[in-house]
């Protein structure tokens, strides 16, 4: 298969089921909401060593906060319940509270909520008010009023979307890495966790040498290997290799954010192919065909 006279490898992405929440953050201006919608989602990038997947989706104008302020849309991924809870307590609570002029409410109807209660801070000087259309907190602090809604809709998501982009060389394999990365970023109700949103140490589970390791490097796909070992998967004129993985609120989104992603990806000079990560549907519950995420 082909795209754009790109090669479209047949085969999947393996993706796991997830929960997931989704906060909108507001601020008196986009810089602060940026801001402290980094800092909420930092260290996040993968379960296999951070406490929950999280990332950036959208910037929010003006018409769509509740209180009428710029505001960006994050969301906080874990495989159980209680994982999100914790993480949205203990992100919210030291990275939003914190952080001037900023504000939160829940970003996702869901039948189950999960209660973030921070108004005990305010210490009984605290009061409940309504804030376009939410109920919410406002805690006095030194920069004025923190508000704060504190039920959260959670919902089963799909993590580990993914594309393996294979170029050239290694700036060509980037510049379409970031690329795809835009593009994701147009699709409602999903992120790229990781750093700027390209993995460049793409994973296997486990290890052939160390026992104690929960997973190292893909060696079929490191460019400096292809020489080196019989079972790389890197065609002769392939030198660079960038993954982007993603998680999202459905499977539709997820493809659909697949789909932008390489559409995107295929039109940069000097990429040679794209391929997807998979353990041959052992792991994932999900398995995403490139050729049907394409219509091909």
């Amino acid at each position: 298969m082909e795209l754009e006279g790109v090669e479209i490898e047949d085969t999947f992405a393996e993706a796991f089921p997830i929960k997931v929440a989704r906060v909108l953050i507001t601020a008196v201006n986009e810089k602060w909401a940026l801001e402290v919608a980094k800092e909420a989602t930092g260290f996040g990038t993968s379960v296999i060593g951070c406490p929950a997947e999280a990332g950036i989706e959208k910037l929010l104008s003006q018409e769509e906060t509740p209180d009428g302020r710029p505001g960006v849309a994050i969301m906080i991924c874990h495989f159980k319940k209680e994982g999100v809870k914790g993480q949205l307590l203990a992100r919210l609570g030291q990275c939003v509270m914190t952080a001037p002029t900023a504000a939160m409410f829940n970003g996702l109807e869901a039948e189950e909520k999960l209660p973030i209660k921070l108004h005990f801070f305010g210490d009984g000087f605290e009061y409940e008010k309504e804030v376009g259309g939410h109920n919410v907190w406002a805690v006095p602090i030194m920069g004025g009023e923190f508000i704060c809604e504190e039920e959260y809709g959670v919902k089963p998501g799909v993590a580990g979307g993914n594309l393996f982009i294979l170029a050239k060389d290694q700036m060509s394999a980037l510049t379409a890495a970031e690329d795809a990365v835009s593009a994701i970023g147009q699709v409602e109700g999903t992120i790229t966790s990781f750093t700027g949103g390209v993995v460049a140490s793409g994973s296997k589970p486990g290890s052939q040498k160390y026992k104690f390791m929960h997973a190292t490097i893909n060696e079929k796909f490191c460019p400096t290997l292809k020489d080196k070992i019989d079972a790389s998967e890197l065609p002769a004129d392939v030198n660079g290799v960038f993954e982007v993985v993603i998680n999202g609120v459905s499977e539709e989104a997820v493809s659909e954010a697949m789909r932008a992603g390489i559409k995107a990806a295929v039109k940069v000079p000097g990429v040679v192919k794209i391929t997807a990560g998979n353990f041959g549907g052992k792991l994932g519950k999900y398995q995403l065909r490139l050729k049907d995420v394409l219509g091909l």
